[in-house]
This record gives structure tokens, C-alpha cells and sequence, in this order.
């Protein structure tokens, strides 16, 4: 692959994981969240999300074949991508092995929910509160929902300071320090509202 079309094809693996990728993953853990006011709060958050206008076309165009292309091509980069300790130091070296191995476990576990979710809806199952509980019922599924939450919050949070940083926002080490701060309390906070939801279907 030429330099220019690699860099190309980082840009638009960076974007998409912001946009449209970030965005629907933060507004499914809110829809979730819903499920902590019960199950009726829950089953219309999720009724409605099921009604939209054009939802086929919303679904692979605006999730489903941005996600693909995110994912695969980001495993390409963790099995390829070199050491990156020249350019940061140890704590961002951590954090680029950590994005790169929350990013394989997504790919295992946002296949295994599209399962268990959207391919049983399809196949006749009711994809409401109940179906969330029977899937939590086992308490492997549990810690494997809860580790998934986490790797995608945590995915998203550096992957938005990596984006912020490769497309030139954040240049200097001060504000790269800034945007490590504020990342991290979003990571926080994304993490505590889908735990929190997870905990709903308990």
C-alpha cells in the first residue's frame, strides 16, 4: 500500500470512529440507560429507535458499513502498527496497546451482540427488556457485556484524543494534556452510564 493511500485510509478509519461510529455508540448506552427508570422506560426508548423512518438505510449506511470498515481495517492496523515509543512517552505507549487490544476484543464482541440482539430480532425474537434479561441471566454473559462496555468507552474516549492529535487539533504537549483530562472523564462517565445499564437488566 503507497504512503499516500495509507494515510488516506487512516484518515477516514480516524473519522469514521468518531463520526458516525462514536456518536451511535454514545446514543445506544443512552437508549440503554433507560432501563434504570424500568422495563416500560426502556421497551419505548427502544420501540422508538425501532420506528425510525428509513431505519434499513440508517442501519448499514450510517452504522452497520462505517462499523465494518472501522473494525477490520483496525485490526489491520494492530497487527501491523509499529511501537510508538519515540514519539510519546510511557503512559501514551500504554495507552496505544490498549486501544489497539480493546479494538480485537470489539470486533469478537460487538459480532456476538449483533447475535444475540439484531439477528435474533430478525429471526422472530422480541428485542425488548426481557431478551436483555434472559442474555444477562448467565453470569459469563454478564462480565463478557461489561468488559465489552468498557473496551467501547474506553476505545472511543483515546481514540478521540488519537483523532484529535492526527488531525492536527492538538499539537502542543500542554494541550495534549488537556485533552488526556478530559477524554479520561468522559471514559468515566460513558463507562458509568453502561454499567449502569448493564446493571439495570439484573
Amino acid at each position: 500500500m503507497s504512503k499516500d493511500r495509507e494515510f488516506y485510509w487512516r484518515r477516514l478509519h480516524s473519522l469514521l470512529g468518531i463520526i458516525p461510529v462514536g456518536l451511535f455508540l454514545t446514543q445506544h448506552l443512552l437508549i440503554n440507560f433507560s432501563a434504570t427508570n424500568g422495563e416500560a422506560s426502556f421497551n419505548k426508548a427502544s420501540e422508538f429507535m425501532g420506528n425510525l423512518p428509513f431505519l434499513w438505510f440508517l442501519e448499514w449506511f450510517v452504522i452497520y458499513i462505517p462499523l465494518m470498515f472501522h473494525a477490520f481495517y483496525g485490526v489491520f492496523i494492530a497487527f501491523t502498527a509499529s511501537p510508538n515509543n519515540k514519539r510519546f512517552g510511557t503512559f501514551r505507549n500504554w495507552m496505544f496497546l490498549l486501544q489497539r487490544i480493546t479494538g480485537v476484543f470489539l470486533v469478537i464482541f460487538i459480532a456476538w451482540h449483533i447475535f444475540q440482539t439484531r439477528i435474533q430480532k430478525a429471526l422472530g425474537t422480541e428485542a425488548d427488556f426481557n431478551m436483555m434479561v434472559d442474555i444477562l441471566s448467565n453470569p459469563i454473559m454478564v462480565v463478557f457485556y461489561a468488559l465489552g462496555i468498557i473496551s467501547a468507552t474506553f476505545h472511543l474516549a483515546n481514540g478521540i484524543w488519537s483523532f484529535l492529535v492526527s488531525w492536527g487539533i492538538t499539537q502542543s504537549p500542554k494541550s495534549q494534556r488537556v485533552a488526556t483530562f478530559i477524554t479520561m472523564i468522559f471514559f468515566v462517565v460513558l463507562s458509568v452510564i453502561g454499567v449502569g445499564a448493564l446493571l439495570a437488566f439484573l
